[in-house]
Order: C-alpha cells, then structure tokens, then sequence
C-alpha cells in the first residue's frame, strides 16, 4: 500500500491521517503525547475541569495506521529524518505542523503531564493575583480577556495594544468592536503604543512588575500574558521543501494544496500561504481536500479537489456565555451576532464533542 507521512498532528494532520487510514499505510508523526484542542486551551487554562477537553490522547484515532511521538528533524520530498535519526520513506508527505504561540494559548511542552502542571502553577499565580496584563488586543488576547474575567471575577486586567483599537488586523465592522467593548467594560485598554520593554518575567508566572508603554503609561501587575506572535513551524524543511517557503515562513500551495511544484507533497491549515485566517476550521477543510487528492493519486487518478479560500469571518467567545460574532452571507454581506449566539455556536463547547468524535473518545 501506499506510504503516507504526516508531519503534525494538529486539526489539519489528524483529520487527513485519519481519513486517510483506510487506503494508506498512515505515519503520523507529532512530537506532543496527545492532541491539542487549541480552541479549547485558553478556558482549559483558567478552568482545570476543561482540561480532558483540551488533552485528547491520540491512540484512538487510527485503526491500521500509527502514531509516531518524535519532532522531524529534517523533510524531504520522499522522506523524513526524526530526532533519533530514523528515516521514514513516504509515497506522500503531508505537512501539517502549523504555528508557534505563546503560552496559554499553544504549548511547547510534548508531555501532557509537563503541561497540565504549568497550567495548575499559573492558575495558582492567578488565585494570588490582583492585576494582570495582556498584550495583545486581537482574537487571542480578547478571548483570554473574557474567560479570565469569568473564572477570576475580581481581577483587574489592562490590555495594550500599539493598535488605535481592538481587533486592528481584519476586515471587521465598527460594530464588531463595539459589542467587544461593551461586554469587556471594566477592562482597562490601552491603545496607541506599544510596551516599551517587556516584563522580567515569563508569560504566565506570578511575580510583581512594573512596565511602560513607549508613551509613558504605568502599569503595575502580578502576571502578564503575550497574545501575539503567530510563527510558522518550517525550520524542519530541507532542499526543494525550504525552497518553496515564503518570507513568513508558510509554504506555497496549489489550489490543490500541493506543495509548488511537488505533486506528492501536500501542506494543510497555518502552514499554507492561502490568504485567509488561520482557523481550526480552515484546517479541517484543507484535510479533506489533501484526503481526496491523495486518494485520487493512489487509484491512478489526477489530483483535482481544490480549496476556495473562505469568506473572512469571526466566532469570538469571551468566556461561555458571551462573545460576538461577524459572519458573512452568500451575497457578501456581513452581519454580528451577539453574546447569546456566539455563546450558541462556539462559546459553550468550543468544538470539544466534535474533536472527542475524531479521536474516537465518544
């Protein structure tokens, strides 16, 4: 049978071996001892009950394939080195390893158990805190922002943003922001410059500290939280693979979702250079088109599904009964939702149910 590799074994990586599973020898190398819902990580961090939601172990989610945890050293086209320098050939490759994120949001420690006990060091920093800190007024920082103030009602969190606004990056209308603004009164935002140093101390942590914004603004907290920094995971790619990276990082696709050039060789969600938002979403529709193609390529036949890029929306939960939405209609037209929707479509399970299906936890 045919040998495929995946490479990342996020939204995209899991849901192409797993559709793939049943015609293909399946390799799916992750480097993490279970899946990450990164949906679900910033309540799984303030909340521990949310915790199994956010750790979904992967031995479920293969029947005939495998699940390799080691980090690839080095990719080819037709093959992968890992970290203890075994070589695994592949008839497709397939490259889904995605961005780098500070913490809370993303982790870089591969040990569950490593990483639920940071998660219970910071929870126990926020029991003691009296002010934190957010860096970061985009999807990210504003959600960290509602689920803290959920979970932690007494804290007092300023927000600092270079921006003029919150959600600065996007084609988003003012009454988006006015929704966000109205449901996070008693947040204190600071826009307009940035820090002009950053705290002494690591993301997460509690320690005291004093920072200014580059136009003299005070702040005083016990904890601090950086939500910006998206960075593609491609340092791994060697030989024709580097040379179809772009200045950021991301690979060049086909509509295909082939690599440029590379007919056996696919990349799914944040790694592609397709011009729309990075969304767990967007992922799991890459992975079908990579799953078909693949499929085609096998029976002899032409690769030849391919991925529109979506219509540019938001689902921003800000805690499990609010948030706002901006969704876009088939004739263009852009509308909000509000807290009681929001809440409705992503806010109170935060995809969880449908990642437990894919890993077979249901």
């Amino acid at each position: 049978m045919a040998q495929v590799v995946v490479v990342g074994g996020g939204y995209g990586g899991a849901r192409v071996a797993s559709l793939l599973d049943d015609v293909a020898e399946v390799t799916l190398v992750e480097p993490k001892d279970a899946f990450v819902h990164a949906s679900a990580a910033l309540r799984g961090a303030v909340d521990p009950a949310w915790e199994e939601r956010v750790f979904v172990p992967y031995d479920r989610l293969l029947s005939r394939g495998r699940v390799v945890q080691q980090r690839v050293e080095r990719a080819l086209p037709g093959r992968v080195q890992l970290a203890d320098g075994t070589m695994v050939d592949a008839d497709y490759l397939v490259l889904a390893t995605g961005t780098a994120y500070p913490f809370p949001a993303k982790f870089i420690e591969s040990e569950t158990a490593v990483a639920r006990a940071r998660l219970a060091r910071m929870r126990a920093g926020l029991a003691q805190a009296e002010r934190v800190l957010v860096v970061g007024a985009g999807p990210v920082g504003l959600e960290l922002v509602g689920e803290l103030r959920e979970h932690f009602p007494r804290l007092a969190i300023t927000v600092v943003d270079q921006a003029d606004d919150a959600l600065s990056t996007g084609e988003y209308l003012p009454e988006l922001r006015a929704a966000v603004h109205e449901q996070l009164s008693g947040v204190e935002f600071v826009f307009g410059s940035r820090l002009g140093y950053l705290p002494p101390v690591d993301v997460g942590v509690y320690e005291p500290f004093t920072v200014e914004t580059e136009a003299g603004v005070r702040i005083d907290a016990q904890m601090w939280f950086r939500c910006y920094g998206n960075r593609a995971d491609s340092d791994y790619l060697a030989g024709p693979l580097a040379a179809q990276r772009t200045g950021l990082g991301q690979l060049r696709v086909e509509p295909t979702l082939q690599v440029r050039g590379l007919p056996t060789v696919f990349a799914v969600g944040d790694l592609t250079d397709v011009p729309e938002s990075k969304r767990a979403s967007a992922a799991r529709a890459h992975a079908q088109v990579v799953a078909d193609n693949i499929r085609a390529l096998i029976a002899g036949q032409p690769a030849s599904a391919t991925h529109d890029p979506e219509p540019e929306r938001i689902v921003l939960p800000l805690g499990s009964h609010a948030g706002a939405s901006q969704l876009v209609d088939t004739d263009g037209t852009r509308r909000i939702l509000g807290a009681e929707e929001t809440s409705r479509i992503k806010g109170q399970d935060l995809f969880s149910t449908d990642m437990a299906e894919l890993f077979g936890q249901l």
